[in-house]
């Protein structure tokens, strides 16, 4: 059974007396002990005051300690007590009031609070609040503007970005044929196949020419004029004519003077002088057809 630690006082539990561990804060602890006019006094864990040292007002109103007692403020300060008139400290008959921690602020409510008091605005902000309510779910009209440019600039760069796509799958096929022509068209072909059909802006090489030759001889002229007109890049028969020099060996006993005479375009070679022919003897001319 603990005893009080005040001078000249035997109370304890045993008598019914209630009884106060001294506090922890520094400060308070030394109140108590200064109050209690002990000196030299070190309270330890099993150090107590009883009831009798503490004034009405220094106890709670309505809480109860967990033994069912009396409870203490949380400032509360013994100031109740005896002395013999020889000790040096008088008893200090004021009240001390420690101030008291500081609550923590209150959280803000969330939506699932239902706290009636704390929803319940103050009169004559009613009005307040419905009108900074109406503001802010008021939408602001640039912002609606600003909104929808930014939609339609994500839907026109999303298009963009898929016609992106197909251009490039475009050309990627365009050089697979372009490959593939290469194979067994020349340059000059190619780029005909790009013109009008029967274009004479068309510029043939003497490759071109030559295999065109070729595939008239093979194919005949109404075979040649057939793959003209499904669009195979061929020059025209007019084009072969004027690029191509055909060079025909002819005999006759007619003189250069006399061929010069008909405007045929027949000549002597230049190697083989004509002077000295014999009357019977042919001539050998080359006709040229340009």
């Amino acid at each position: 059974m603990g005893g009080c630690s005040a001078p000249y006082c035997t109370n304890s539990s045993s008598v019914g007396k209630q009884l106060f561990r001294f506090p922890k804060d520094p400060t308070r602890k030394k109140k108590w002990v200064a109050n209690s006019r002990r000196i030299n006094f070190e309270p330890t864990e099993n150090s107590r005051l009883c009831q009798d040292h503490f004034e009405q007002n220094q106890f709670e109103e309505i809480a109860r300690s967990p033994a069912g007692g009396k409870k203490l403020k949380p400032n509360a300060v013994p100031t109740l007590f005896r002395g013999d008139g020889d000790l040096p400290y008088p008893v200090n008959t004021t009240t001390f009031l420690l101030p008291l921690k500081s609550e923590p602020v209150e959280k803000e409510l969330s939506a699932g609070d239902h706290g009636y008091a704390r929803r319940t605005p103050l009169r004559g902000m009613e009005e307040e609040d419905a009108d900074g309510k109406a503001e802010e779910q008021q939408p602001c009209t640039q912002c609606q503007v600003l909104k929808i440019q930014l939609e339609q600039e994500i839907q026109r760069s999303a298009k963009l970005r898929k016609e992106a796509e197909q251009m490039k799958r475009r050309l990627f096929r365009l050089d697979q044929i372009e490959k593939g022509l290469q194979s067994f068209l020349y340059e000059d072909q190619i780029r005909a196949l790009s013109l009008t059909k029967h274009s004479r802006r068309a510029v043939w090489s003497p490759e071109t020419i030559m295999k065109a030759r070729k595939i008239r001889s093979v194919v005949g002229t109404k075979g040649y004029e057939y793959l003209r007109e499904l669009g195979y890049p061929l020059p025209s028969y007019r084009t072969l004519c004027n690029r191509l020099e055909t060079k025909i060996m002819v005999t006759t006993d007619m003189s250069c003077e006399e061929l010069a005479e008909l405007g045929l375009g027949l000549m002597a070679p230049l190697d083989s002088p004509t002077e000295g022919v014999g009357d019977n003897e042919e001539e050998a001319l080359i006709a040229v057809l340009s």
